[in-house]
């Protein structure tokens, strides 16, 4: 097939229900017996691989929106269709779906090489059988075709074709990046967020929070998301989702991944961590590039396969998983972010929400750049999988919690100051999350700040976290890190200027 001038649609794709190459949607088992020689099996009986590529491959994924394609990106579907119709090949074909709201629902078809069925194992639990057989997306991930990955994304027509990479991550987020962009679409708005029920009973009555969390991976999103806050029935805390999205115009909040969790497991311990861990610790779980030994013990604190060790986990493993993956209205967002500037929590408008949604800032993950880990970045949204305007997102963003009257927060997990820092410990957040839920703690305009924090928060001492006082020359680093704010802000044309003012 030479000369492709246009992308395939997904139902032009071979049916796999006819073509005799392709294995179509196999067993879990069936899978994982297809990788078996690559498969060390853990002390718990699950399987654990490692993959070559240990982390998205960001800066050589484009896509048919944001850059201009040529013949050469062409040709990375047409290799890609290529390999699926050719009956020489050992094809495997998997059917999930994202989502379930009668909205923001999506047939996702995954073709890949047989021989790389764990890469279709871990994808297939994250997400729930799909009950129709033609897709809305489809992504082919060919991890031996190249030697240096090239991803294309063809959003229009709903087609991905992974080339040179075998990391699980690709294939996740090959439709999650689909499935946020038609939110937008829609009118709402995808969201790189974790979201979980709050229910409350106490001196203002019986009633339920709806909370989202937006933080780059590895920086504290599931830890938070799933947290059960310590709260004693009849209260409580239902995880919603942990990774991807989408805020309706209606409020809902549809999630994406009804079948399982992809979370990071670098430190994962099960005194802090009790339910992700029991649920990685589980012969259900599918581990990848986590140290385990030949004859199966597993060492979570140990980066030995880098620091973006993975573990797929099943929901109904935790404890605080919902039956729901959608949240029927969202109260509350929080931006996460270990900026040594910032106080542990800080209460936004609408417009000084936006901007905490355009600046994204965070610090570079093993999941982003390994090369980067520990970086200060910046990403809009803690997203790097948008599609079109940035600054247009950041527009939405502000519109859609202003019609909602949502709340918006910004909370530091780090630490809080650059001379004799304050670490904003387990504690600490937690008192924080649960008094933003119940409504009790004490606001108040700080001006060198510029933003309202908190007079006093129960359970917790929130004088030793003074920015001014643990910071050199405060009023300095505030000024410059209010320039350089105002500076990345001035690369978005789209960016409305009320959000660009609004800048603290």
């Amino acid at each position: 097939m030479v000369g492709l001038k246009s992308v395939p649609k997904p139902t032009e794709y071979p049916d796999p229900e006819t073509a005799e190459h392709v294995t179509y949607n196999p067993s879990l088992d069936a899978l994982r017996e297809f990788s078996s020689a690559l498969e060390t099996t853990t002390e718990f009986g699950a399987p654990a691989y490692v993959s070559e590529h240990r982390s998205r491959s960001a800066d050589r994924t484009e896509n048919a929106v944001d850059a201009d394609f040529d013949g050469e990106d062409f040709t990375v579907f047409e290799e890609g269709l290529d390999w699926v119709t050719d009956p020489s090949n050992d094809v495997i074909c998997v059917d999930r779906v994202v989502g379930r709201h009668p909205d923001s629902s999506y047939v996702c078809r995954l073709y890949l090489p047989k021989a790389y069925g764990r890469i279709a194992l871990s994808w297939a639990k994250l997400l729930e059988p799909a009950e129709g057989t033609e897709p809305d997306f489809v992504t082919v991930q060919l991890p031996d075709a190249t030697d240096e990955p090239k991803i294309r994304v063809h959003p229009e027509t709903g087609v991905t074709t992974v080339l040179g990479s075998d990391y699980t991550g690709e294939a996740k987020k090959s439709f999650l990046r689909l499935f946020m962009l038609r939110a937008k679409e829609q009118g709402g708005l995808g969201l790189h967020a974790g979201s979980k029920r709050v229910t409350l009973h106490d001196d203002q009555g019986h009633r339920d929070v709806g909370q989202l969390f937006l933080g780059l991976s590895g920086t504290g999103k599931s830890t938070l998301t799933s947290h059960g806050l310590w709260l004693d029935d009849p209260e409580g805390v239902e995880m919603i989702q942990d990774d991807v999205c989408a805020l309706l115009p209606s409020g809902t909040v549809a999630g994406s991944e009804g079948g399982g969790l992809y979370i990071k497991t670098i430190g994962l311990d099960g005194d802090e961590q009790p339910e992700l861990y029991d649920a990685a610790t589980d012969e259900s779980a599918v581990l990848e590039n986590v140290a385990v030994d030949d004859d199966g013990t597993v060492h979570f604190d140990e980066p030995r396969h880098g620091r973006n060790a993975r573990a797929v986990v099943q929901r109904d493993h935790l404890e605080s998983s919902a039956d729901d993956i959608d949240l029927e209205s969202v109260d509350q967002v929080f931006f996460i972010t270990r900026n040594p500037l910032m106080p542990p929590v800080a209460r936004l408008s609408n417009e000084q929400a936006a901007v905490a949604f355009m600046l994204g800032e965070s610090i570079e993950t093993s999941a982003g750049d390994p090369t980067k880990a520990g970086e200060s970045i910046r990403v809009v949204g803690t997203n790097p999988f948008i599609v079109g305007s940035e600054g247009k997102e950041g527009n939405r963003f502000r519109d859609l919690i202003a019609d909602l009257d949502v709340e918006c927060y910004v909370i530091n997990t780090g630490a809080v100051g650059t001379d004799d820092p304050a670490d904003v410990g387990v504690e600490e957040t937690v008192s924080i999350l649960e008094g933003v839920a119940r409504g009790n703690i004490d606001w108040t305009y700080d001006e060198a700040l510029d933003l309202t924090v908190p007079g006093s928060v129960p359970g917790m001492d929130i004088k030793q976290f003074s920015v001014p006082d643990r910071v050199e020359d405060f009023d300095a680093a505030q000024a410059n890190l209010r320039e350089e704010r105002l500076t990345y802000l001035d690369q978005f044309d789209d960016l409305d200027d009320d959000i660009r003012d609004a800048t603290y």
